[in-house]
């Protein structure tokens, strides 16, 4: 039996390796298609701003302050309109759709950032967790990935999506517009590195604090005792990756070689995930009695051949079971309408097999229109012939998808759902990406506008609208009940190990996309007071942890709620001292 029970053990161990090896893969695919798509858009975009600023010597960021210093909207339309864009443009000039479009009502300008701003933040987050998340959940269940494996690469990829994006945008504005191109280069990569540090103190503060207020007031239950191995190790390793992005923000030059040292962290602790999770359930494993059964996850084959006619477990995209519709209200028809415009644009681009939206019209409606939209936005110059191309593709596709679907259910085989999930991945990153692309150019634009530096806006309104979601999920698995405060432990973990991917995965992919756009040069990182603070309070609240919670037994209680918010209430005090108009270059 040991024999056995040792065989079995190296089957396992290989199947996990391999089930890491597919799942960094995963995630190298998307860095790979971020990194593509970036240089491509960024090639496209900034030539424009580039033939702009060769005629104007104003055209950097000290621009912008010049902006600032003229008095009334006519005159800073009439400079925007003779010089060449101060802040990162995405598909709308904001500054001068603020200046010469709504110059006569300022604060209707203003209502109407605000209120675009608060779109953008929910498209992106309604891109991740709709689609972005569920494909990714998909590949992870089509792959037999283990849940320890799955959870340190693809889920944490589809939690972490919108700040890696938005940080991964706003360094390429930032490469770009430190090469003479203007568009506020600096402001734009001050704006990615503080929101990554600003969500990853918000989460490991505010939400960490307040699912432990809420564990330990659970009334009726034992206390929750959190593992100390895994809180240990997250907060150990995100301590780590902040004394390495110090060193860089001290050093203030970044190579594409030191970039990709420092997202090569992330690599090594999936390979320390992966190995205590072994290492732990072969010890388990070798405790069983012989007439029991090991139960292990990472023993299941990570392919299966299996038959097209099986009904194979239902996905987390393809449940069985369909939600009941209410009744459709004056007020509900109303909803749907005025939600069309952002709604439908991605539902007939972004490839989709949940049960509860499987529509094979649609279906067939994705695969024609995603190569059209993937190539006109990816694509160095939209040509006739590049977008003839797209077409025949997405022809060919939509062809194949009526031809292979069934209009009752969506495809149940997993071979027959790979290309759907792998298609929804791929769009739901464009999408994704776009949107990122046009919150940070807002985000720039209104500190701009009202004299705020952009980093104070990053570590605060960017940390904050990509951090909510988390906010409320953690929550309410923490006040779940009769699951053993299980909900609670994994509300915990969350909020260390998706700042350890946002700031090792997030800022390391923008720091190696900028770096490789100054390549051989070395990338300039110059952190504002806004990085600093974030990067010394987000240190403090980890040591916090660590010290408070083995202290206390591992037990989630009031003392390390309260005391990681009151952390986050200076910080926000601080920040709102730094809310000051920026200074004159005189």
């Amino acid at each position: 039996m040991a024999a056995f029970l040792r065989t079995l053990h190296r089957r396992r161990t290989r199947n996990a390796a391999a089930a890491a090896f597919l799942a960094l893969a995963v995630v190298v695919v998307f860095f790979l298609s971020v990194f593509v798509a970036t240089r491509n858009e960024a090639d496209i975009f900034f030539s424009g701003v580039a033939a702009a600023s060769s005629s104007s010597p104003d055209s950097s960021s000290g621009g912008c302050r010049e902006l600032q210093e003229l008095d009334g909207d006519g005159a800073r339309c009439r400079y925007l309109r003779a010089h060449a864009p101060c802040a990162p443009v995405g598909y709308v000039d904001y500054l001068r759709l603020l200046y010469c479009g709504f110059g006569r009502a300022p604060w209707l300008g203003y209502a109407a950032l605000a209120l675009w701003l608060l779109v953008l933040f929910y498209l992106l987050g309604d891109t991740a967790s709709a689609y972005f998340c569920a494909s990714l959940e998909g590949l992870s269940a089509v792959l037999r990935l283990p849940p320890a494996i799955a959870g340190v690469t693809l889920l944490s990829l589809g939690n972490g999506a919108p700040d890696v994006l938005s940080s991964v945008v706003a360094f390429a504005a930032g490469a770009r517009g430190g090469d003479g191109g203007g568009g506020g280069g600096e402001d734009a990569g001050d704006v990615g590195l503080s929101g990554v540090l600003g969500g990853a103190l918000f989460v490991s503060t505010v939400v960490a604090g307040v699912v432990a207020i809420v564990a330990g007031r659970r009334g009726g239950g034992e206390p929750v005792i959190i593992e100390r191995r895994g809180f240990v190790r997250d907060v150990c390793f995100l301590l780590v990756a902040l004394c390495y992005l110090l060193a860089v923000l001290l050093t203030g030059a970044v190579t594409v070689w030191s970039a990709a040292s420092f997202l090569s962290l992330y690599a090594g602790y999936v390979l320390l995930v992966w190995t205590s999770h072994c290492c732990a359930n072969a010890s388990d494993e070798l405790e069983v009695d012989d007439t029991k059964q090991p139960t292990s996850d990472l023993a299941a084959p990570l392919l299966v051949v299996d038959d097209d006619d099986a009904s194979p477990p239902p996905l987390p995209v393809s449940s069985s079971s369909k939600p009941t519709s209410a009744p459709r209200t004056f007020a509900r028809r109303l909803v749907d309408l005025l939600h069309s415009p952002l709604y439908l644009p991605r539902r007939l681009t972004i490839p989709d097999i949940a049960a509860h939206r499987w529509s094979k019209p649609t279906a067939v409606a994705t695969a024609l229109l995603s190569p059209l939209l993937l190539a006109a936005t990816t694509a160095p110059t939209t040509t006739a012939t590049t977008l003839l191309a797209a077409t025949l593709a997405g022809a060919l596709l939509a062809a194949a998808a009526a031809a292979t679907t069934d209009a009752a259910s969506p495809p149940k085989s997993r071979s027959a759902r790979l290309p759907w999930l792998a298609g929804g991945f791929l769009m739901s990153v464009l999408w994704s990406y776009v949107l990122a692309r046009e919150l940070v150019a807002l985000l720039v634009s209104i500190g701009v506008a009202a004299g705020v530096e952009a980093g104070v806006l990053g570590a605060t309104v960017l940390a904050w609208g990509n951090s909510l979601g988390d906010l409320v999920a953690d929550v309410a698995l923490a006040t779940r009940r009769g699951d053993g405060g299980a909900g609670a432990q994994t509300a915990v973990a969350g909020c260390y190990a998706a700042p350890a991917f946002n700031t090792v995965v997030g800022l390391g992919l923008s720091l190696t996309v900028a770096a490789g756009a100054r390549h051989p040069e070395a990338y300039a990182v110059e952190g504002g007071a806004a990085v600093y603070v974030a990067v010394g309070f987000l240190a403090a609240a980890l040591v916090w942890a660590v010290a408070v919670l083995p202290a206390r037994g591992m037990r989630l209680d009031a003392v390390l709620g309260v005391g990681l918010l009151v952390i986050y209430f200076v910080f926000l005090c601080v920040s709102l001292a730094m809310l000051t108009p920026l200074p004159s270059p005189h």
